[in-house]
Formats: structure tokens, sequence, C-alpha cells
């Protein structure tokens, strides 16, 4: 028997951490492998680590049992492993749960091969069933598995084979390998402006150097940042190396694809959650074997085994989109950051209204600030107008005050595009009757339920709880009682519907926008001339580029106030200030119109004198004052359970054992303020502590030695973003 050598592997089951094996002779398997492991009577997948990090095992080595096979793709790189390792840390998750959103394809994992997809033959049929012609309209241009196009069809997968046989449908061969067309740096270089040539010079130094620098570049919407950025991504590429670009939707890929493809002569590799499993499969492999030059994701990308990074961008660095709020609560624009740090490259954090903390790291210096003050192109600004609601009032019954609609006339008279935002979608926050003021509520959540008329549904935004809306009342028994309390994105294109009968309305949110394709169809209509009036939530607010839009009108600025959030005045600025940002891109001047109650609030008076430093001033300071972030480190224990008691016990149990430690102030346990979300009953602990205190440390001591029954969970995390 020749020397046995031992690995540690962590094994994809919460449950066990590590576990230690050994390696038959004549395998490799070094640190990253990923591997299949026997446990028990089972087989599981698991990943080698270093040695270092690990406790050790001190099971006797001659009872250790072999790795079975080591899986056919490069380890996960050294870098990698130790961001996983960093983050498992830093949010207090499992190393399994992150390590496992490395291995994010598992087809991936097999090896390359061939996958059959099928698609339309487009043969004319004899007969049909009316099953068959939906399959025929929907399927159009379509290319997947037989699962995959049942469901895009909406038909089953007998319905499908029959076409198969019937010769409609045919066999393709796909091969999960094949490379991607290369995009080419100097396909069409663009001539920049000064400022954007000084401050991608700098870009490009960095990726040259191949040296971790994070960049805050810094420009006011309009300003071209993209087109900077692209330089540093163009000479990532002339060195050989892969980028990613994360962006915060999925919707907003279509355009970015397009300025890319116009840039470098092809679009760059996806990833997102809405790709197929064989698109999945082919992105993994080619980003692990170096295939794969751009990817552009979702905050998911980032544990991409890259086999050479070269440069990481955020796009929209401020967009809380980026916090991943269960499993491993993360935000992927700290993530990110500290991937450039172990790749050793530089990150750009591009926004237009970058967050506080983002800002204060330039401050202190470990962020390079790099800035674009104007519009590219000689475009202005917008300019800024408030409407205060409490002089100016809407007629009963209707949102939009009388210079706003009088705003929204002069610009279809002229054949100029119009854009109405509000912070929120459906119709209303609450539903009421209007005899005996009855509010409808989730029976699953304690949130209230949203009418929406075009569905005709009342629905709950938290746990996705639909019913009809009674025919009366339930408490008083009048009949057609409803009214939503505060407008709602249907309820405003209702309104522009009556007063400008002729214009035409796109309703824009996260649910009519919900695949890249119909985000590009949006695009292709509103800069096509084909909509007058975009009535939109948060999603039209980034990065989106119509030349004919003009005017720009906040229904209601108030809305974001009051979120009993300790982020809602900057949130409610930066969705103010980006969709500000849409107007007059191109040659004609925009205009802002906002819609507020307290024009007096920091926020609103900033935004009416443009005056962004003046409003971070403000914001700064007040935060300085309560010790919250960035100046003190927040934390919040979320435990819930089906069981409202056993949740209530639970979370005592975790409040009656709360350390004392100075520059440490511990809040709660209280309901959430969703104390009930999904069925699960939920009470929250909140941690502010002085930015020196060791956060993870303190809670990893005092969760430690607790003890619950089954149906409770308890969550951590770090640096909240949001309340509820």
């Amino acid at each position: 028997m020749g020397c046995m050598t031992r690995v540690r592997c962590i094994v994809f089951n919460a449950a066990l951490g590590a576990l230690d094996y050994r390696v038959p002779e004549g395998m490799d398997a070094p640190p990253g492998s990923v591997v299949v492991l026997p446990l028990g009577p089972r087989q599981i997948l698991g990943v080698v680590w270093d040695d270092g990090d690990l406790p050790r095992d001190n099971y006797p080595e001659h009872k250790l049992r072999s790795v079975l096979e080591v899986l056919p793709v490069p380890p996960l790189p050294a870098p990698l492993r130790r961001l996983i390792a960093w983050v498992a840390d830093y949010y207090l998750a499992p190393l399994s749960a992150v390590a496992r959103m490395a291995l994010s394809s598992s087809a991936a994992l097999k090896g390359s091969g061939t996958v059959t997809e099928y698609r339309l033959t487009g043969e004319e049929p004899a007969r049909m069933t009316p099953q068959r012609l939906q399959a025929l309209d929907l399927l159009q241009g379509e290319q997947a598995t037989m699962r995959e196009l049942a469901e895009i069809a909406g038909v089953s997968e007998g319905v499908l084979r029959g076409m198969l046989s019937q010769g409609l449908l045919e066999p393709v061969l796909v091969d999960s390998d094949r490379p991607y067309p290369a995009p080419d740096p100097l396909f069409a270089a663009p001539a920049l402006a000064e400022q954007q040539a000084e401050a991608a010079a700098e870009m490009v130094e960095a990726v040259a150097a191949h040296r971790f620098q994070p960049f805050l570049l810094d420009g006011v919407t309009g300003s071209g940042k993209t087109e900077t950025y692209f330089e540093a991504v163009a000479a990532a590429l002339e060195a050989g190396r892969q980028v990613l670009v994360l962006l915060p939707e999925i919707a907003l890929t279509a355009a970015f694809l397009g300025r890319f493809e116009a840039r470098f002569g092809v679009t760059p590799v996806t990833w997102h959650s809405s790709l197929k499993a064989s698109e999945r499969r082919r992105a993994w492999r080619q980003v692990a074997f170096g295939g794969a030059k751009v990817v552009v994701g979702a905050r998911s990308a980032l544990f991409l085994p890259f086999a050479d990074l070269g440069l990481v961008v955020v796009d929209e660095a401020h967009e809380v989109a980026f916090k991943q709020d269960d499993g491993v609560r993360y935000n992927a624009r700290d993530v990110a950051v500290m991937r450039g740090h172990f790749e050793g490259v530089p990150v750009v954090l591009a926004s237009a209204t970058p967050a506080l903390e983002s800002l204060q790291m330039a401050e202190a210096g470990r962020y390079k600030r790099l800035v674009l003050p104007s519009r590219f192109g000689g475009a202005q600004l917008p300019k800024i107008e408030i409407i205060n609601l409490t002089e100016l009032q809407p007629p009963r019954g209707r949102w939009l005050a009388p210079p706003l609609v009088e705003a929204l006339q002069d610009r279809l008279a002229k054949g100029e595009q119009s854009l109405l935002f509000l912070n929120r979608r459906g119709y209303a926050p609450l539903t009421l009757c209007r005899h005996c003021g009855f509010r409808f509520k989730c029976p699953n959540c304690s949130a209230w339920l949203v009418e929406h008329r075009l569905s005709q549904r009342l629905a709950c935004h938290h746990c996705g709880h639909e019913v009809p809306p009674p025919p009366v009342c339930p408490e008083c028994g009048e009949p057609d009682c409803l009214v939503a309390c505060g407008p709602g994105v249907e309820r405003i294109a209702d309104e522009v519907g009556e007063l400008l009968p002729g214009a035409r309305v796109a309703v824009v949110t996260s649910d009519t926008l919900a695949s890249p394709a119909a985000a590009a169809e949006f695009v292709a209509q509103a800069e096509g001339g084909a909509i007058d009036v975009i009535v939109g939530t948060q999603l039209v607010t980034k990065g989106f580029h119509f030349p004919e839009l003009t005017l720009v009108g906040v229904v209601d600025a108030d809305m974001g106030l009051d979120g009993g959030d300790l982020r809602a005045a900057e949130r409610t600025y930066q969705q103010i200030a980006q969709v500000a940002g849409r107007a007059g891109r191109g040659a004609k001047p925009g205009e802002v119109l906002i819609q507020t109650r307290h024009p007096k609030a920091e926020v609103i008076a900033a935004l009416a004198s443009g005056s962004r430093d003046a409003f971070y001033a403000a914001e700064t300071e007040a935060r300085r004052e309560a010790g919250a972030p960035p100046f003190g480190r927040w934390a919040a224990i979320i435990v819930s359970s089906e069981d409202e008691a056993e949740a209530r016990e639970a979370a005592r149990a975790i409040g009656g054992t709360r350390p004392d430690e100075p520059g440490v102030l511990i809040l709660g346990p209280a309901p959430a303020p969703l104390s009930l979300l999904r069925g699960r009953h939920r009470y929250r602990l909140l941690i502010a502590a002085r930015r020196s205190a060791e956060v993870q440390k303190l809670i990893r001591s005092w969760l430690a030695p607790l003890r619950f029954p089954p149906g409770v969970r308890v969550a951590v995390d770090i640096d909240p973003y949001s309340f509820v």
C-alpha cells in the first residue's frame, strides 16, 4: 500500500459541513475539485477544500471511505475558494450553501455532451387539434428540450410528441461546449468626450496592471458611463482575459445587450434565472474553460468559476436588487469588490446616484472616484419643479394635479413622450369598503391585499395569495363597495386614458416586463414612437434611453418616505433622480414635475435645487448621529415558524441570552412589520453596533449554544436593507 492521501471535502448536506475522505491511488483531486462521494448508502456531491480553512477531523485513517470520482470540470480556482470562505464568514452562512452557488448548473458538471432540442419544421399541417394550433403559434422561433417547449406552449409533452411524429417538430443536436463568438475590442471604438477619456484611461491602466482597485464611476444620468467602462472591458479583452458585468434586473439586459453588440460586434454571454438548462450548462462550462469572454448577469453570476478574470463591473451599483433577501443574504455590490480583491483585478461600481456607503468609501480613499459631471453630446439635465399638493389639489378621485395634466396635454400635442412614475406597482396599497371602512387583509401575511383591475383579483404582494374581489363587503354587506386607497399604476393609466383620450399608454412594471423579450419589445415600441405616455414603477428608472421623452411626472414623491426604513430617504432620492434622468436625453430639453405634500422635506428640497451634494451631506449627518451605516454596523436576527407560540418562544430565548457588550445595542425581539409572511410567523431582533465591534463573532457565539424545535428557522441578515 502506497502513501495515502487524505482530503477534506465540503459536502452538500447542510447538517454535515466538512468530512474527510481518502483519494485512491492514480486519482488526482487537488483543492477545488468537484467530486462524487459516498455518504451512507448514497452518493453526494462535494468539493475538495483547502487544508488550512477547516477544523481537522480526527477520524481514524483506516476507516476513511474513498472519493468515487472527480467530475470532468476544472477545479474551482483559488480566488473563488477564498471568496466563498469570506462570504460564508461575513454573512454567517454555511460554507456548503455558498459553495453550492458556484456549482449552479448540475448538467455542466457531467462534462461535455450533446443535448437534443426541438424546433418547428415549418411544415403546413393537415388536421390540427386546438392544442397543436396553440403550440404552433407559441413555439415560433423557439428551440428547447421537450419539457421546456411544453412549458412555453402551455401544452403537455404528449401533444408535442404527436407533433414530432407528424413531422411538425424536428430534433437538433446541441453541443454543450461549442464556443461563443468572441467580442472584438476594436469593432467600433467610440469617440469619447474629454472627461470620459480621462476616466477610461485610469480604468484601462488598472486593467493592464492587473491590480485590485475599486473605482466609483459617478456620472450624472446620460453622461455615458457605459461607453466609458466599455473601454476597460476592451482592455481586458485585448489582454485575453474575461470580464463580468453585473446588472440589477434582468429586464435591463435587452437595452444593454444592444449597446454591447454595437460596440463589440457580438452579444455577450448572459447569465440569469430565465436561462434554459442547456444554455446554463454551456455558459457555465465556457466560463470555467475560459471560452466565455464577457458575461453579463444578475447577482448570481458573481460566483461563476472564471478561468481568468480581468475586470468586474457593477452597473447601477446603488440598486437594492443587488441584495439577496433569502438563503445566503449577501449584497452583490460588496461581494463584487471582494471578488476583485481576491482575483487582483479592478472593480468598477457605476451609478448616477451612488449608495451613501460607496461615497463614504471614496471619501476615505478606499475607492477611487471618477466623475462624469455633464451629459454626453451637450444634452441638458432636465429642469425640476415641485407641485405642492396641499395648494394645487387634483380634482376629487383623481391623482394628477392641474399643472401636471397641462404638461401632459402639451407634450401630446407636440408629439413628444411623457413618463409618469410611481414607486409601487398594482392598483393601491390597500383596499377598503367605502361604506364601513373595512380593510381587506391577507390570510397568510399581515399585509393588506391590493386590487389589480387587469386580472380582476385582490392580491398580496408578499406571499402571492390571490382572491377574486367579493361582490359585497364581508363586514357591512354593501354591494360594489371596493375603493382603492392611494394610486397605483393601473389606476393612473385609467386616469390618463380619460384625460387624454387619444394617447397611447404603456404600463411598465416588473409584472408586465417579466422577461427579456417583453422588455425588448417595450423598448422597440417606445423608440419607434408607438407610445405617448409611459406609466411605470421603479423598473422605468433604470437604464432606458428614449430621445423623445421630455416630461417626467412623479405622481407621489412622499410614498417612499414612510417606509419605516433606514434608507427610505436615500432610496426615494435615488429613484426620483434616476427617473428624472430619463427626461431630455436627446436634443430636446426635459422637464420633471414632482407632486408632494412635503415640499420642505430634505429629499424633496434637494431634488428641487438639483443639489445632490446637499442631500447626501444632510443624510450623512443624520446617519452619523444615529450611528447608522456606514458609521455603525447593523444586523438583524429573524426568527420564524408556522406556529406563532413557537416563534415567540424561540425569539424570547434568543432575547433572554443577549450578550451585554459595550458599543452594541440589541433591540427586540418584536413581531416583524410583516409579522406573518408566507404562512410563517416572524419575530426580529435588530443589532446596532459601533464600526469597531466584531458583530459576526458576537452573533456566532451568542446563537451557537441555543437549540430550537425543528419547525423554527433562525436567519441572520448582516447589513440588512429591508426591515419588513
